[in-house]
This record gives structure tokens, C-alpha cells and sequence, in this order.
């Protein structure tokens, strides 16, 4: 196994949406009920990386495993400096590390990016997501009961944030997102 993360391209976008898939079909960590098309994870990943918002994949040799992206936690601009995070690895690759790799990537270039807060919203309250953010340095700042109901039952979400470079210790570079 030689895991390594790079920038994702358009070319990704089958393997991310089939990896997607998986986990809007069989889980409760996206509220989706229908997945999204390779042509609609296209315009995601342009989406994204128009903004110059990091989207990373994980790839064991040239094979997609994993995938993570930060955009902007809400488009207000007050939220400039804040992003909430989307992680997903492989239903098969659970457990190999791929998430803490990726995820720890993600928060790196999140930084460099200029984002000073991280949210993770985790539907579902996943334990295997609640597990993977907090041994990443997040801590659960809230929980909403009831939020979603899939695969019938209620489903809670669970809140979890990180602080990036400076935090809210000191004043954003000027960047001209202020």
C-alpha cells in the first residue's frame, strides 16, 4: 500500500462520486438519498477549486481511495475565515489510515489557504467520524438532536471545530475577503 494525497482533478470525479455513492446509499453520514452524478461532482470539484478552496484526494498508487474538501462555512463574507470540511474514504479502505492522512492534509491546506477555523458537521453523529475528527485536535463544540431522518430513524448531528494558524488570537491577513 503506498497512500499519498494530491490535488484532485477533473479526471476524479467517477471514483469520488462512486465513493460517494456508496455512503449516501449505505450510511447516515450524508443526509443525501440520491447520489450525485459524475457530471455533478465535476461541477463540485470546479466549485471548489474555483474558489482556490482546497479539494484533495487520497490514492493508493494511482487508484482513488479517499477524497476531502473545505469551502467556506456559509457565504455570508463575516464567514471568510471560517470552512467546514467533507470527508469521505472508500467503504472497502476504512480503517487503513486513509482518513486521518487526508484529513490532516486538508487541515494544512486549509490553513495555508487562510481559513482560521474548521467546522466538521458529522451527520448522523458517525462514531467512526467523531472518532477520526477528534484524534485530529477537534473538539465537539454541539450536538442537534432530530436533525435527519434516514434509513428510518431519526439521526442526530454533531458539531466538531478546530482552530487554524492564528485562530482568533490575532486579526486575519488582509486579504480582501475582510
Amino acid at each position: 500500500m503506498t497512500l499519498s494525497v494530491r490535488s484532485a482533478a477533473i479526471d476524479d470525479a467517477e471514483a469520488i462520486a462512486a465513493i460517494y455513492a456508496h455512503h449516501v446509499s449505505h450510511g447516515t453520514a450524508s443526509y443525501e438519498v440520491v447520489p450525485p452524478t459524475a457530471a455533478e461532482t465535476v461541477e463540485k470539484i470546479q466549485m471548489v477549486t474555483g474558489q482556490k478552496w482546497p479539494f484533495l484526494v487520497a490514492c493508493d498508487g494511482s487508484e482513488v481511495v479517499g477524497y476531502g474538501y473545505a469551502m467556506q462555512f456559509r457565504d455570508r463574507p463575516a464567514y471568510a475565515y471560517a470552512c467546514e470540511n467533507s470527508i469521505y474514504v472508500a467503504h472497502d479502505r476504512r480503517g487503513d489510515g486513509i482518513g486521518k492522512l487526508l484529513l490532516k492534509a486538508l487541515l494544512e491546506a486549509a490553513e495555508a489557504y487562510g481559513f482560521r477555523q474548521m467546522v466538521a458537521v458529522i451527520g448522523g453523529a458517525e462514531p467512526a467520524s467523531v472518532a477520526l475528527h477528534g484524534a485530529c485536535g477537534f473538539a465537539q463544540v454541539g450536538r442537534l438532536t432530530g436533525m435527519g431522518w434516514k434509513a428510518g430513524r431519526w439521526l442526530d448531528t454533531v458539531y466538531m471545530q478546530i482552530a487554524l494558524g492564528g485562530g482568533t488570537a490575532t486579526a486575519p491577513a488582509a486579504t480582501g475577503r475582510d
